[in-house]
């Protein structure tokens, strides 16, 4: 998920996407990154069998995402 400038990048795992989506547009959890940077907007998906790969997924787009840019 994102903001609406693009400027920031929230990514997780879930096993009801829709409801994902739903309580983040609706800012439920008062504590949580995507309420506090605003991020609203399902930018992109993937659906997996196991839970075990999504984490592994989700790990690896938040390692590259915070890699230093040189």
């Amino acid at each position: 998920m994102t903001n609406q400038r693009k400027t920031v990048l929230y990514t997780g795992v879930t096993n009801n996407l829709l409801r994902r989506v739903w309580e983040h547009k609706n800012k439920l959890n008062n504590h949580s990154f995507t309420k506090q940077y605003n991020c609203d907007r399902l930018v992109y998906y993937e659906v997996h069998e196991d839970v075990r790969d999504a984490i592994e997924k989700e790990k690896k787009i938040k390692g590259g995402s915070r890699q230093k840019k040189i």
